[in-house]
């Protein structure tokens, strides 16, 4: 049995990704996920596994993420499916990006305040976020679970995890200040309640909780913001998109340049073994499907992207099993040395 732990970045609906990824890793019988540190829409994931895991193991966990997409969207008739299908991905996304009502909307995000909705103002995702068991998803048996949101008035990130996630840490992880109004939590320690913001903004998703002595050292990150775009951005649509990926990414770009560091460190003796934890890094991603997609499939979940999003995490996971999993508990799949250092 090969213990590992789970990153999930968030990134809106494109979490569909996730969701096809952990169903295949789900179904592997040697493969043990002893944590997960999801942001947004990976938190979203995340918990659906824990609270499904913990009810009857893998295959309930999987039926669990199933609804969880279902409430998000992931649904439509066989016609509508497969006539927007043949269009393929990029053209759904484009169609969707310069649409009057997604153009519209997209404008008013940056000119009105959620604040101005008064009383009609609500979190769309607080009814999923609600029908979590949270008894299940702050069980101490089956994955330990840890999620990140962002303090506002620091900018620090902070990760909760077993008792101190609910509802609220759930929405706040997913909370988009431009478009949700802030998360208020109390601090148990010292009663104080602070706003709170996404968490793809200092952690998407976090990896430091997995450095602890009682997790294993593999880390598996599904990425779903593309690192790298080919082309130069240059209308506003495709701009926008790319600083959203690039800030979304920022967090996970400064942490993986620290575990570089750590490995160059460990490997001239510089430090102690044991001194600090050796991690090995794997990755399942696809970037060709994402550099298709843009900020507006993230924001509007379309079932026919949300189906492709679900079978190419399936393919990725499938693949990535095919040619790395003999990796898992040895080395690292991904030379972040090179890629992130």
């Amino acid at each position: 049995m090969v213990r590992i732990n789970l990153a999930l970045q968030g990134g809106g609906a494109h979490g569909a990704f996730t969701w096809g990824v952990l169903d295949v890793l789900l179904q592997e019988p040697d493969l043990e996920i002893a944590a997960i540190s999801g942001t947004s829409a990976g938190a979203l994931n995340g918990a659906a596994l824990k609270a499904g895991f913990i009810s009857g193991g893998s295959e309930a966990a999987r039926e669990n993420l199933d609804w969880l997409w279902r409430q998000m969207g992931a649904l439509s008739g066989p016609a509508v499916t497969q006539w927007m299908g043949s269009w393929g991905a990029g053209a759904v996304a484009k169609a969707l990006e310069y649409s009057l009502p997604f153009m519209m909307a997209d404008m008013a995000s940056r000119m009105v305040s959620p604040y101005a909705y008064g009383p009609f103002y609500s979190h769309p995702l607080t009814s999923i976020a609600e029908a979590f068991r949270y008894d299940k998803v702050c069980a101490e048996d089956g994955p330990q679970l840890f999620v990140c949101a962002t303090n506002v008035r620091t900018g620090k990130a902070r990760v909760f995890t077993r008792h101190e996630i609910n509802t609220d840490v759930i929405l706040a992880s997913a909370c988009l200040p431009t478009v949700f109004q802030a998360v208020e939590i109390e601090d148990s320690k010292t009663g104080r309640r602070d706003a709170f913001w996404d968490g793809g903004y200092t952690g998407n998703p976090a990896l430091w909780p997995f450095f602890e002595p009682h997790l294993p050292d593999d880390i598996m990150i599904v990425n779903i913001n593309p690192i790298e775009r080919s082309e130069t951005p240059v209308t506003p649509q495709q701009i926008q998109s790319r600083m959203n990926e690039i800030s979304f990414n920022s967090s996970l770009m400064s942490e993986l340049r620290a575990i570089s560091f750590a490995k160059r460190l460990l490997k001239r003796g510089a430090v102690q073994e044991g001194d600090m934890k050796d991690v090995n890094v794997h990755m399942i991603a696809d970037d060709d499907l994402m550099n298709d997609l843009s900020a507006a499939t993230k924001m509007v979940p379309v079932p026919v992207i949300l189906s492709q999003l679900k079978e190419a995490g399936q393919v990725a996971a499938k693949t990535f099993l095919n040619d790395h999993k003999a990796k898992l508990g040895k080395e690292s799949s991904v030379d972040i040395t090179k890629m992130y250092g």
